[in-house]
């Protein structure tokens, strides 16, 4: 665990996409902190599942979080207008940290084929469900943020380097997610706000613990050798923990920083006390197999 807990009380945060995963994560370590968490997705007990069709609702992170839950599409600009509006009515206009995890691009990644013998509504699909809705979310937010001249901005990636991640529109979403940060970053600089990239390493998921037939307990059963290297998304979000605590976060702008590295730089580690670093191992493997893949982004 932290050395020593971070104090987000009295902070104000929006996790986009905390149904389940790395954004479950991330609020319930926020909630932790002590902040107060706006849990967002699509996936809500009184409206049902997602087209994703999984069991985890807004509610049960909201729960574990200690947070609020409120259902919103992300791709839907009124949604998000009405929960920002919702923020800074209950929260005297005041929202310290944004998290864009919104993701649900697993279904509509195709892994076999390349760009153009693949499914091009689909990847569009994919392009927009994982970065317009960021862009929505960000357009909405940032103004509660540059109004009090703070603020932290993450945007949740995979991999932190320009090496190219296996299919054309997972690749082409993850990559411009690092460059929304920068963006982000170079336009909010002035405003005494900070935008950053996390990646995480490979995440112990519910999706993923099932699909390798394995559960939280038992995940170092998993038939792939790497998932020894794997992660909770406890570790992510701590990570987000420890930047908005940083009071110097804004050294950090434009940059795609990994939890690995960041847990080494705070102190924090993963929910079984290890400090994993899978961007580094990952890195490595690949070195060892296609030569250097060129700095981090």
């Amino acid at each position: 665990m932290f050395p020593t807990m971070p104090d987000l009380s009295g902070h104000v945060a929006l996790v986009a996409g905390a149904t389940r995963g790395g954004g479950r994560g991330v609020a319930v370590e926020l909630g932790r902190a002590g902040a107060t968490v706006y849990v967002t997705g699509r996936s809500s007990r009184a409206t049902g599942r997602s087209e994703l069709d999984r069991p985890e609702t807004i509610e049960e992170t909201a729960e574990l979080a200690g947070g609020i839950a409120v259902r919103v599409d992300h791709a839907n600009p009124a949604d998000v207008r009405a929960l920002v509006a919702r923020i800074a009515r209950e929260q005297d206009g005041r929202l310290d940290v944004l998290v864009n995890g919104v993701w649900g691009g697993d279904p509509l990644t195709d892994w076999e084929h390349p760009l153009w013998e693949q499914d091009l509504p689909t990847g569009l699909k994919l392009l927009r469900q994982a970065v317009e809705t960021h862009i929505v979310t960000s357009h909405a937010a940032l103004p509660l943020m540059v109004a009090r001249g703070r603020g932290l901005v993450v945007e949740v990636t995979d991999g932190n380097t320009a090496r190219y991640r296996g299919s054309f529109f997972y690749d082409i979403a993850k990559a411009t997610v690092i460059r929304l940060a920068q963006a982000q970053a170079a336009e909010l600089h002035p405003h005494g706000v900070a935008a950053v990239a996390l990646t995480p390493g490979f995440l112990r998921s519910e999706a993923v613990l099932e699909h390798f037939g394995v559960t939280s307990d038992t995940w170092r059963d998993a038939p792939d050798p790497h998932f020894a290297e794997s992660e909770t998304p406890a570790y992510l979000g701590r990570a987000v923990a420890a930047l908005a605590a940083d009071p110097e976060v804004l050294r950090r702008t434009g940059r795609a920083l990994a939890t690995g590295e960041l847990a080494r730089e705070y102190g924090f580690t993963d929910a079984d006390g290890t400090q994993p670093d899978f961007n580094a191992y990952w890195r490595a493997a690949l070195e060892a197999e296609h030569g250097p893949l060129g700095d981090p982004l």
